[in-house]
């Protein structure tokens, strides 16, 4: 059923978008205060009808226009559990009246505490000793937090010399400019190229359409490609790399399911040369690929693992590191005990809201109570053969997909790249179908309580606009 709690707060936006005067550059007086974000700003405020949304339940968002949107992105990646979950609205509201905020810093709350156990317990992968968690706040600030620990880590063991980090081309690591300077995507560095960090490294990317179009779940040849990595050790030596940092499954760049193989390797070199190893799992964590983490899916343990969105089913913005026990205790070691020594001068004034904890420990309950990740790989394979179906369609160059991870990516127009993707996006919610868009790749990542009937309306609709796009 419909979430109906924002009925004056629709009708607003409905004045606004329909007949608010229009601004210098094009943009209704009412849209001018908000620079949105990774978004054509002028395109979008100029727009008929842009695309606001005013409601959520389950599966589908509703508009300012009472129209109904299936979504096939779980939001951004993130809702996982569907939208406005009644257990776990009803322990968000709880919380906010019980305890709303409580510093962080040299105080605690039970919540935290029990919260990061569970994780532990029932996130963490097994036999992965990953023991340790750390709360930040998103995504990007998940990342900065593990870049940073990485490098305490190996100051506090007299490694300091190790400063060095590694990411790879086309991979993805939030905002920050710790996760700029690793990330892989040349427009978010570009404005930025001057101030991004010294002694960066990047990994070429393993996609290879030319050997990978149309490979469903993991791609075979590849595996080799995380050589790479020992030549950029002989190249820097070892003994001034601090981390490499890669998602499983880069997802903002299209869905590249790793190669068969690639992963481990990645390991055995990291560990032979005591260079950490960072998994992102901001989009890879917490069901998309049927487990508690990609690194459980791949049974490859990193030493660090870095996720949000999911966490806590994006009702509150959170994040979390898990950390291996062993770069716990390095920092522990470095003060006495019983003497007030900060060992890691890091955090957020919203690091372990209590809110967010309250969220997140019911949204572990709903993914239990519901087997939304053996949900996720019962649904995969018919995901995977609907998503498929698209092959030979208008445009189509090539489907990937793992998991309920599926991109669909299409020839650009000469010297418009992302414009055949942006038009198709706009189709698909015209038709009540939310997708994602980058560049000139639709991507797929529905919640994890997506039937089939609702993955075969979604395909559909991308297959029927496919057909009509120039």
């Amino acid at each position: 059923m419909r979430n109906n709690n924002n009925e004056a707060n629709k009708q607003r936006i409905t004045m606004m978008s329909s007949s608010a005067m229009p601004s210098d550059d094009g943009s209704s007086s009412s849209m001018k205060a908000l620079w949105m974000p990774f978004t054509p700003n002028k395109l979008f405020k100029s727009s008929n009808r842009p695309r606001m949304l005013s409601g959520a339940k389950g599966m589908y968002y509703w508009t300012s226009e009472n129209k109904r949107i299936l979504d096939g992105t779980a939001g951004l990646w993130c809702s996982n559990a569907g939208h406005c979950p009644d257990y776990i609205v009803d322990a968000t509201q709880r919380q906010l009246a019980t305890l709303d905020f409580g510093p962080s810093f040299l105080f605690g709350h039970d919540k935290a505490f029990e919260y990061a156990t569970r994780l532990v317990d029932e996130i963490a992968p097994p036999k992965g000793d990953l023991d340790r968690v750390f709360f930040t706040m998103c995504g990007s600030t998940s990342v900065d937090t593990a870049m940073k620990i990485a490098l305490a880590y190996h100051a506090a063991g007299g490694n300091a010399a190790k400063f060095r980090f590694v990411g790879r081309e086309r991979g993805y690591h939030g905002v920050g400019f710790g996760g700029m300077s690793v990330g892989g995507i040349p427009n978010n560095r570009k404005q930025y190229a001057n101030c991004l960090l010294p002694g960066v490294d990047h990994l070429k990317s393993t996609y290879h359409r030319d050997r990978h179009a149309y490979t469903r779940g993991q791609p075979s040849w590849g595996a080799h490609l995380a050589d790479e990595l020992q030549t950029m050790v002989a190249t820097h030596g070892a003994s001034t790399i601090a981390a490499v940092i890669m998602e499983p499954v880069p997802g903002s760049t299209g869905v590249l399911p790793p190669p068969l193989g690639y992963l481990n390797r990645i390991r055995e070199i990291c560990t032979r040369h005591d260079i950490l190893l960072i998994f992102d799992e901001v989009i890879t964590g917490f069901g998309r690929l049927g487990k508690g983490t990609g690194s459980e899916y791949f049974n490859v343990a990193p030493d660090l693992i870095t996720c949000a969105k999911g966490l806590t089913n994006a009702m509150i913005p959170a994040g979390a590191v898990f950390t291996k026990g062993y770069v716990y205790d390095a920092l522990m070691s470095t003060t006495p005990h019983g003497v007030p020594a900060i060992e890691l001068f890091h955090g957020y004034t919203y690091s372990c809201h209590p809110v967010a904890m309250a969220a997140g420990l019911a949204t572990l309950d709903y993914y239990r109570d519901h087997n939304l990740f053996d949900r996720a790989t019962a649904i995969s394979p018919h995901f995977e053969e609907s998503l498929h179906s698209l092959k030979g369609l208008p445009h189509v160059i090539d489907i990937r997909n793992l998991g309920l991870m599926g991109a669909v990516e299409l020839e650009s127009i000469p010297g418009c790249v992302g414009q055949r993707g942006y038009e198709l996006m706009e189709r698909c919610f015209e038709d009540g179908v939310m997708v994602r868009q980058t560049a000139d790749t639709i991507a797929l990542s529905p919640p994890l309580i997506v039937s089939n009937e609702e993955v075969d309306i979604i395909v559909d609709t991308l297959a029927k606009n496919l057909r009509l796009i120039e």
